[in-house]
């Protein structure tokens, strides 16, 4: 007993320094990405695909667990349904990966590996739901949308569908063996806009406030609520694990009534919650009515069979400020929901794009097929988004609103990440759209200030002056 107990707690000191190595490479990642002038989270994680696959090669026993994600929550799953081990690991691993995870699951140390990979799965959804709430945080939709003109709601469809088509085609045509929901999954994961790099990048050249700057923006904002809603009908098609028409029908018209309920009703419930709260301190009921609204919108969503992160970033599109009048004037509180929320957002967000990186395998790229499938999902994510482009009228850049509408962010990565966890995004197909998704990201501060520096006639307002390269 005395050295079984030993050895337990060695493992468990193991596991636990694993846990610091992550949030230290986590750290390391964000100080790297902001000294090149990156988004942090891709600097998270591209440390997480370093540090995935070298410590793989080097025979790092827990990335071998931490690599196959929740794959090995799903192989416990039905190891407990009345499978045996050898059989539930190459039906949901493959015989590739199954022996290596079969292996460790059988040393002393095996259940501890399997405890830490449940607790990796449940802290990477709990990352993802704050990631996407987070999101919503910053965007004020509703006062976006009432601005939005026909411009960027052309830009906004087309941005939104011609890569999702020209990614399905591709997907279909390069992959025979894989089924038509991954198909529908990796096509809607194109489809996405991020906001937050092209408006850095446009208030970096000094060009925010041109009309090219405006129909990006607004197009974008348009954009994150088509993402949504792509999202939420992906997942639910996820769920049902059939691309027929009519799973397809009911799945969009339950997840428009879900969006639609959120968005109706919502606003009423959080008055009422906040009235409940009234005795509370105001910075104690903005975290108890955020933390509530959060886990009830996307226990809601889980319960009507789509992703949990579409409830949570529909309560930060419907959380803002002016909800919270009743404790005086906002402005002399020192404290906003963002701000109260920065401690998870450093702490639990970054974590989850360290394990997600861990997840990509550059191994599959060493196959001639995934290259041509990677050559073509990454032509396809760049042309359909370049194209949008042509939706804009009179003299404006359209090959900047193009390029502006190209990253896809950390909503592309919650979309390749849901894809993985409920099973219809394989290992290799996980790998392609991270890559396309960070590649196209990169991508656009170098083209945009390209395409904007060539762009004499570039309107200018409130004395910005024209870019400097």
């Amino acid at each position: 007993m005395p050295m079984t107990s030993a050895f337990e707690e060695l493992t468990t000191a193991s596991l636990i320094f694993g846990i610091v190595m992550i949030l230290s490479f986590a750290l390391l990642g964000r100080i790297g990405a902001r000294k090149l002038g990156l988004p942090t989270v891709f600097g998270e994680l591209l440390m997480g695909i370093l540090i995935g696959n070298l410590f793989y090669f080097w025979g790092y026993d827990l990335m071998v667990i931490l690599r196959e994600g929740a794959t090995c929550v799903d192989m416990a799953r039905l190891a407990l349904s009345g499978h045996s081990w050898d059989e539930a690991a190459r039906l949901v691993l493959g015989e590739e990966s199954s022996k290596a995870v079969i292996d460790l699951l059988r040393s002393p140390s095996g259940i501890q590996y399997l405890q830490f990979s449940q607790a990796a799965d449940l802290f990477s959804r709990f990352g993802l739901m704050f990631v996407m709430f987070h999101i919503g945080l910053g965007t004020y939709v509703i006062a976006q949308l009432r601005s939005l003109d026909a411009d960027s709601l052309k830009v906004a469809v087309i941005g939104a569908f011609a890569p999702m088509l020209l990614g399905f085609i591709v997907i279909f045509l390069l992959t025979s063996d894989t089924s038509h929901v991954e198909h529908i999954f990796i096509a809607a994961t194109l489809g996405t806009t991020s906001i937050a790099v092209t408006s850095r990048v446009l208030t970096r050249i000094r060009q925010n406030h041109s009309r090219e700057a405006q129909v990006i923006l607004g197009a974008a904002v348009m954009d994150e609520i088509l993402g949504l809603v792509m999202l939420a009908i992906a997942s639910g098609i996820a769920v049902a694990g059939s691309a027929e028409i009519g799973d397809i029908g009911r799945t969009t018209i339950r997840t428009c009534l879900f969006l639609i309920c959120a968005f109706g009703f919502g606003p009423t419930f959080l008055r009422l919650l906040i009235r409940l709260l009234r005795r509370f301190d105001l910075l104690e009921a903005k975290l108890f009515v955020s933390f509530i609204i959060v886990m009830f919108l996307a226990g809601l969503a889980s319960i009507v069979q789509i992703s949990p992160i579409v409830g949570a970033f529909a309560a930060g599109l419907l959380m803002h400020e002016s909800h919270f009048k009743t404790w005086g004037d906002l402005h002399k509180d020192k404290h906003t929901i963002k701000e109260l929320f920065a401690p998870l957002e450093v702490i639990i967000v970054p974590a989850f794009f360290v394990l997600m990186g861990i997840q990509v395998k550059l191994e599959t790229l060493f196959d001639w097929q995934v290259i041509y499938i990677f050559a073509g999902v990454l032509a396809a994510a760049v042309i359909g988004k370049w194209i949008s482009g042509l939706g804009v009228r009179g003299n404006v850049n359209r090959v900047s609103v193009g390029f502006g509408m190209m990253p896809r962010g950390e909503v592309g990565l919650a979309f390749a990440f849901i894809g993985k966890s409920l099973g219809v995004v394989g290992p290799t197909m996980f790998t392609v759209v991270v890559l396309v998704v960070v590649i196209t990201t990169l991508m656009t501060p170098l083209m945009l200030r390209l395409a904007m520096s060539n762009n004499p006639q570039s309107s200018q307002k409130d004395g910005d002056m024209p870019p400097k390269m």
